[in-house]
């Protein structure tokens, strides 16, 4: 009967030690791309695959990451930001690579979220997407950090933010969307979405656009700002409140492209074309942004290395190796809602 193989079996094909074997199998930086896809494919050719459950009983852990989303306000009652269920499949997909299962749940503001995974031994670590209003969730990190809790999130990333931050380059990206529409020549750009401290992620698009405006000689105006959660209701009802103010404008920036899908019903119920009449950018680049009537133009945020980012970073904090946040550039995707 063939035995079966070994990592030491592929250290000899590879010219490498064991232990570079072991730190590929399960994702280590350390390893490089080069060596890691030439130990994972001799892997394949042996059909060799890693006893999980005695890896983790060596380390002493589950090796097993908790995905935790925050729960959003969504018409499907899924109550899961679309843009995380774009990047759900590529989380899952790196966890599964390198060795891992995945637990997901919501994490609830009323409920000790905080507590209940990596302390009891559930998982290895965390990653948090979403967070709904963050001067509320600001103490929950404090925690983990107070617990010295291995996690990742996915957000704004900013100098003195607790813990590791993964996310998208927000400010450039407003400030390409604003670009974009005033090249386009649009002169009254109005904003939809909470721009705060509350959602910074918001924030920073708002304050891409207004550097982007001021840029072009053109001062922003407060009265073409609308409050907007993330859903298409709150972007529906702001279109509402802007026709109503009397402000002129001839373009939206919406803070992300669930509230533009809901700014896009509410210009056609009232007899605006798009983008005849008003220009409208998203961000995001959800799948329905494309379905859209007209098509969403949108910064699209890369959910395939966020995904991949996020687990390989995590799995970097659970083995104590040096890790940094790391903002991803977003990039700017025209279709017909904007004009050209």
């Amino acid at each position: 009967m063939k035995e079966k193989p070994t990592s030491f079996d592929i250290a000899q094909l590879a010219g490498v030690s064991q232990p570079t074997v072991s730190r590929a199998l399960s994702g280590s930086p350390s390893v490089s791309e080069a060596t890691r896809k030439r130990i994972e494919a001799i892997a394949r050719q042996l059909n060799y695959t890693v006893d999980k459950n005695a890896s983790s009983l060596r380390r002493g852990q589950s090796n097993t990451l908790a995905l935790l989303f925050f729960e959003d306000p969504t018409p499907d009652q899924s109550l899961i930001n679309p843009f995380f269920l774009s990047m759900l499949g590529m989380i899952t997909r790196t966890c599964a690579l390198r060795g891992y299962d995945l637990l997901t749940s919501f994490q609830q503001m009323s409920s000790d979220w905080h507590v209940a995974y990596e302390d009891s031994h559930k998982a290895d670590g965390i990653i948090l997407l979403g967070y709904g209003d963050y001067e509320e969730y600001r103490a929950r990190l404090d925690m983990l950090i107070a617990q010295r809790t291995h996690f990742v999130r996915w957000g704004s990333v900013q100098a003195g933010e607790p813990g590791t931050v993964i996310g998208c380059d927000n400010f450039s990206g407003g400030r390409d969307a604003a670009a974009h529409l005033i090249a386009n020549g649009r002169r009254r750009i109005a904003f939809i979405g909470q721009a705060s401290s509350h959602y910074p992620e918001f924030d920073d698009r708002h304050r891409g656009s207004c550097t982007a405006q001021r840029a072009a000689g053109i001062e922003p105006d407060p009265a073409l700002v609308v409050d907007a959660l993330n859903t298409q209701q709150a972007g529906y009802d702001a279109v509402g409140v802007l026709i109503a103010r009397g402000t002129p404008f001839d373009a939206i920036f919406a803070a992300s492209d669930t509230i533009a899908i809901g700014a896009l019903a509410a210009l056609e119920e009232a007899g605006l074309r798009v983008p005849g009449d008003i220009a409208v950018v998203g961000f995001d680049d959800i799948p329905a942004a494309s379905l859209t009537h007209p098509p969403l133009t949108t910064i699209a945020q890369n959910y395939l290395a966020a995904g991949e980012v996020l687990v390989d970073t995590l799995l970097g904090l659970i083995r104590d190796e040096p890790v940094a946040s790391v903002t991803l550039p977003g990039r700017l995707v025209v279709r017909r809602s904007s004009g050209t």
